[in-house]
């Protein structure tokens, strides 16, 4: 008889552990088909599926490639652009103003124009390519 014995490292793997978690997850999914069907959840449809009518049309700020700026496709000049944005924000409601600038536009300019509109009173601006 010995004592401390020691027994040879085992390089199996140990599968009873991982068989028991598999068999824990089978028997959860299943309870919770089962459920999904108890637990149906019926949901009235909208009372009125009509689209807002005070949605307003989408304002585009163009730097094209000529040096030239537009709203909207509206020709406008560098000196009037801060308050014809102003007076596009509707007091405050619109907030999302896209920003497309021509390929040939350096990055200063448009970061100027997003300045500009920034301080008009825009506060969410998307840019297009």
């Amino acid at each position: 008889m010995t004592l401390g014995e020691q027994k040879e490292l085992s390089c199996e793997i140990n599968v009873t552990p991982m068989i028991d978690v598999l068999l824990v997850l089978l028997v959860v999914f299943m309870l919770s088909i089962q459920l999904r069907r108890i637990l149906a959840v019926n949901v009235p449809p909208p009372a009125d599926a009509t689209p807002r009518a005070d949605r307003s049309p989408q304002v585009v700020l163009e730097l094209k490639s000529d040096g030239s700026y537009a709203i909207n496709g509206a020709a406008v000049a560098m000196a009037d652009l801060g308050p014809r944005l102003h007076e596009l924000t509707d007091g405050g409601r619109r907030q999302l103003l896209f920003v497309r600038a021509a390929p040939g536009r350096r990055y200063g300019e448009v970061i100027q124009v997003v300045d500009l509109a920034r301080g008009s009173g825009w506060g969410v601006i998307g840019y297009t390519p």
